[in-house]
């Protein structure tokens, strides 16, 4: 049976070049870098190249960047971190509704601390409006944490506009990258990003490894107390392998970056169009345009997300669905519900996500064996309606 992976804004394989640069370091480089001798020393070196390697695919400098554990590792420090930090200068947190639980959630921890949190809302397309949050800013706003691109619809948010609105009233901006780093172009300082997150497994890196981006002159209050491990900003003795990888894997997208853009957004659009072409009622989640070139978020009107996503499995094909099933129920994407999408919308969503290693005979299976497959279940569902 012929297997497809679309479910890359999940995970991604690992790219060869980059299990082969962390293979040293399971086997004769097996140092400690805070140690001085000649063992310690050669992966302290392995480390700094890495950390120039993450910096230079954001146009940052090398001591700008700190590795984390993941990417929710980077989000709970960007956050928490300022929260903590600035707290003597006030206590208000600006977010959005289609965040990563990785902000959400820590927003939520933030707000029993006694944080203020607004919660902006999105327009049907995913986009926060500018003028919401420009009206959303107090004198007690210390952070503004925005994601780049969604996971769930590849929506891309205006950040250079939202950076200018927090540059202007001295807000610290953090965005969470982790979908969008190595897919679409990101340079901070053109940005004007004071904090950014990523994680290696989204751009053909291993699972454990991440980093935060942060702005030189930044102060953030440490969540891990222990040594004094990336200039005190993150205790605990460094994934050296997983570092090297990360490292790698943004030189490697730095490499292919454009070519692989124009190829995927190709092959995205070239699905949605065989879906609208063979398959009656079949809806866009997110952007039209701007939106990232790996992720495509549609609805299929009067079936099941998760009904499609196991007949899929049985077909060899991985994708993702906006709801998840939980005790026996099914819980809607809250993405899929700030967009405002009705329950046969939002219930009736899959995702497709790429990456370098899908091609057209990917899109060409999928096109062969999804049709079939959603007249049947429409057949049976009582929902649907010719």
């Amino acid at each position: 049976m012929r297997r497809v992976y679309l479910d890359n804004n999940a995970t991604t394989p690992i790219a060869p070049e980059v299990l082969e640069a962390m293979l040293p370091f399971y086997r004769d480089n097996f140092g400690n870098p805070s140690s001085i001798h000649a063992f310690g020393r050669e992966v302290k070196v392995a480390i700094d190249e890495a950390r120039e390697q993450v910096a230079a695919l954001l146009g940052a400098a090398a001591e700008e960047i700190v590795f984390t554990s993941s990417g929710t590792e980077a989000d709970n420090l960007a956050i928490k971190g300022t929260a903590h930090a600035l707290r003597g200068k006030g206590q208000h947190i600006i977010t959005c509704k289609i965040e990563h639980p990785a902000v959400l959630n820590t927003c939520k921890h933030l707000e029993k601390e006694g944080f203020k949190v607004t919660c902006l809302p999105v327009d049907e397309y995913g986009m926060i409006r500018l003028e919401e949050l420009a009206g959303a800013i107090t004198d007690e706003t210390i952070l503004i944490t925005i994601m780049h691109g969604n996971n769930e619809i590849g929506t891309i948010q205006p950040i250079e506009e939202i950076s200018r609105i927090a540059r202007e009233r001295c807000i610290r901006f953090h965005t969470d990258a982790v979908q969008s780093l190595g897919k679409v172009p990101i340079i901070v300082q053109e940005l004007g990003i004071d904090l950014l997150s990523l994680s290696a497994h989204k751009l053909h890196g291993p699972k454990g490894i991440g980093a935060l981006y942060v702005k030189k002159g930044l102060k953030l209050q440490p969540i891990l107390h222990g040594g004094h491990q990336e200039r005190g900003q993150r205790a605990g003795t460094e994934n050296v392998a997983g570092i090297v990888a990360l490292g790698r894997a943004c030189q490697l997208a730095a490499q292919h970056m454009a070519d692989e853009a124009k190829n995927l957004s190709g092959l995205r659009d070239g699905l949605f169009e065989g879906l609208q072409e063979r398959i009656p009622r079949v809806k866009l989640n997110g952007h039209p345009t701007k939106r990232l070139p790996t992720t495509l978020n549609c609805s299929f009107y009067g079936i099941e997300g998760e009904s499609l996503l196991m007949n899929l499995d049985l077909a060899g094909v991985a994708v993702s669905t906006g709801s998840a099933c939980s005790s026996g129920s099914i819980e809607p994407s809250h993405v899929l519900v700030a967009l405002g999408l009705p329950p046969q919308l939002y219930q009736g969503s899959l995702r497709f996500s790429f990456s370098r290693y899908n091609t057209q005979d990917d899109i060409d299976y999928i096109l062969d064996i999804l049709p079939p497959i959603v007249e049947r279940l429409r057949k049976m569902s009582p929902f649907w309606k010719e």
